[in-house]
């Protein structure tokens, strides 16, 4: 028995008790490691929802008491059940756009579009996101985003942009970063290509407003293409500043 796990030939390992405790107390480490990581993971998801819920309490509770000073608390009512409306009405259209444009891309993703976009695009890919290995998924996807983001297609960018998320968050799960191997494995922090895509999602440089110019001739604009220059200009000139801001980031990482 002090020889440990010991057998003779032709029989099965015997664990003593000093091996069993051993193993007993490796696996109460574990557990306790993982315990204490989802509890503190839990703890600040919880902190941020009270500190989103205190804000949006006072934001509520400011508008109804400066309504009831005002007089104009029947306003406040009207405003709140119309915001309501409109909040329903928005997410039953982006769900319908959202789910054609998805259907759209997985027809072209199966018929080779996004990978011919993925070629075309693949020099500027590289040069913004160096450490995304070639021919993973996130590439494809990015080139998606980018394209729609430039032909000023807002809502195709969402789909592609939140499969183009999924598939960076699986390659930090692949990389073994830190919150992404699974649950309670650690606060999940966003890697340096999430960072990126969104600021380059910010910045949106585009050719054709199409959104833009559909909502000023909604609107009644006597000439809603006369935007397209100044869109041009505009996100040239955000899209220049976050290429040049990320390659900056990109070399103190690397100092």
């Amino acid at each position: 028995q002090s020889k440990g796990i010991g057998s003779r030939s032709g029989e099965s390992p015997v664990v003593t008790d000093g091996g069993l405790s051993c193993i007993l107390f490796l696996k109460y480490d574990i557990l306790v490691s993982y315990s204490e990581a989802r509890e503190n993971t839990l703890k600040k998801s919880r902190e941020d929802t009270l500190l989103l819920n205190g804000i949006w309490s006072v934001m509520i509770l400011v508008s109804v008491v400066y309504g009831a000073f005002t007089g104009r608390l029947g306003a406040v009512t009207e405003g709140a059940l119309s915001g309501a409306e409109e909040a329903v009405n928005l997410c039953i259209t982006m769900a319908g756009v959202v789910g054609l444009w998805m259907g759209l891309m997985e027809i072209a993703k199966r018929s080779g579009i996004i990978s011919g976009i993925t070629r075309t695009l693949l020099p500027v890919l590289r040069f913004l996101f160096p450490k995304i290995p070639s021919g993973h998924p996130a590439l494809e996807y990015i080139a998606v985003n980018v394209t729609a983001n430039i032909l000023g297609l807002g809502w195709a960018c969402t789909p592609a942009g939140l499969k183009a998320m999924e598939a960076l968050a699986q390659l930090e799960q692949e990389r073994g970063s830190q919150g992404y191997a699974g649950a309670g494995s650690g606060v999940r922090y966003a890697s340096t290509e999430m960072c990126v895509f969104l600021i380059l999602n910010i910045s949106s440089l585009q050719l054709i407003p199409v959104n833009m110019i559909a909502y000023r001739s909604k609107f009644g604009s006597a000439n809603p293409s006369a935007i397209i220059a100044p869109a041009i200009l505009a996100t040239a000139v955000s899209t220049l500043t976050a290429v040049v801001y990320c390659k900056w980031k990109e070399r103190r990482e690397r100092t």
